[in-house]
């Protein structure tokens, strides 16, 4: 469990927004302190020396979790790697 920020704001397309305190990946999950799930990451974007990310939230009570510190929890996926044959 890695700490990513607290929420700023909502979106006006309903995302949590929060500014990067660690290098997020796209997909993870996301919780609060209780570890209740409170969605995924969606996008990070902004200036590279400090990130903003976008959360997609599966809550419903959004204006609650403004001011809350969120969580990730790094996506056990991993992708298979292709290897490319010598010809």
């Amino acid at each position: 469990m890695q700490r990513l920020g607290h929420v700023l704001h909502v979106s006006s397309s309903q995302n949590l927004i929060l500014r990067a305190e660690a290098t997020p990946k796209i997909g993870s999950r996301v919780v609060d302190e209780n570890l209740k799930s409170i969605g995924t990451i969606l996008d990070v974007f902004g200036p590279v020396a400090s990130p903003y990310i976008s959360v997609k939230p599966i809550i419903s009570k959004l204006q609650d979790s403004i001011g809350i510190t969120l969580y990730m929890i790094p996506s056990s996926r991993r992708r298979k790697e292709k290897r490319k044959r010598g010809r």
